[in-house]
């Protein structure tokens, strides 16, 4: 009897992956770190602040969701944005839920048409997710609840504010709902595949972009040369890559002074986060137009940079 109950426990753990995709600035980032409980992906005010393809996981007793945060959908017009929409497209492919979202509070036609369009290639599940509702008065937040019903068969509307909370729970409850029983993906006290030093090259990117002109963010790409653990001390090398010369001087600022507030700023926060004293070292270079060129843009690529890694030391061994 006591057999047939785990038995039975076990068949309704349910698992699976679901692929956040909206708008640059939607809220996607946001909304996955709330939902992990921790900083996994960074944010800022700033559109396609994501790049990659990165996975949160929320485990609880009864399910692990693997949430796949994605760059902003938006029409590329560099190498760069090229890369970002393949790493939207790559995220669709395995998925079991298709979780598109929509910021309740500036919808815009052609963008969320787009969206639409990725909704009506997967033949899953698909729930939207209006976002930033605490911005929108109610009369106004039915009729837009309306017009995406009539636009799309979803399984579910929800209303939430990643920012605040309100609604997410009740995200979360949907989505178990629409997932295949199986057993988890990950250790339940995993909450993302990230590693640790690509995590520490996505924060000092946050630090940079938060304190830089408009021009900058763009052009910006961070890469950890350096990642020594040490038994009291991780010591981090990071060089941070931008396209001019004056893009360099503004990174850097009168007399070192914005560099000197980057890494503090970004040293702070890792050390927090990762429960470790940490020193940081941080380098300018310039890279003409790596945007514009495929090769570039794969080579700061955190993926190919991992496998780059993993080559190295089995070369080693």
């Amino acid at each position: 009897m006591e057999e047939e109950r785990k038995s039975a426990e076990k068949r309704t753990f349910r698992s699976g992956f679901v692929a956040v995709i909206g708008r640059p600035n939607a809220g996607k980032s946001t909304l996955v770190n709330r939902l992990v409980g921790q900083k996994i992906a960074i944010v800022t005010s700033k559109p396609q602040t994501t790049r990659n393809r990165i996975q949160g996981i929320v485990t609880t007793p009864e399910s692990q969701i693997v949430f796949i945060d994605t760059p902003g959908v938006h029409e590329a017009d560099s190498a760069l944005g090229r890369q970002m929409m393949q790493e939207v497209a790559a995220a669709l492919e395995g998925i079991d839920v298709l979780l598109l979202m929509v910021d309740a509070s500036s919808p815009h036609a052609h963008a969320d048409e787009l969206l639409l369009q990725k909704a009506q290639r997967f033949h899953g599940k698909t729930i939207l997710a209006l976002n930033k509702v605490d911005r929108v008065p109610k009369p106004k937040l039915l009729p837009l609840i309306e017009a995406f019903s009539k636009a799309f068969e979803f399984s579910a509307i929800v209303p939430i504010s990643a920012l605040k909370g309100a609604g997410c729970e009740e995200l979360l409850d949907e989505i178990r709902k629409h997932l295949p029983e199986g057993d988890p993906y990950f250790p339940e006290d995993q909450v993302t595949d990230q590693p640790e030093r690509f995590l520490a090259a996505e924060i000092i990117r946050e630090k940079a972009i938060q304190v830089m002109y408009h021009e900058v963010p763009y052009a910006l790409a961070v890469v950890v040369e350096k990642f020594e653990e040490k038994p009291r001390l991780l010591r981090i090398e990071a060089t941070m890559n931008v396209e001019r010369a004056t893009q360099k001087k503004i990174l850097i600022g009168h007399k070192g002074e914005m560099l000197k507030k980057i890494g503090t700023e970004a040293r702070k926060e890792l050390e927090t986060l990762l429960d470790t004293r940490i020193y940081l070292g941080l380098f300018v270079k310039v890279v003409p137009d790596w945007r514009e060129s495929p090769q570039k843009v794969r080579e700061l690529d955190w993926h190919f940079q991992l496998e780059g890694l993993s080559k190295n030391q089995e070369e080693s061994e």
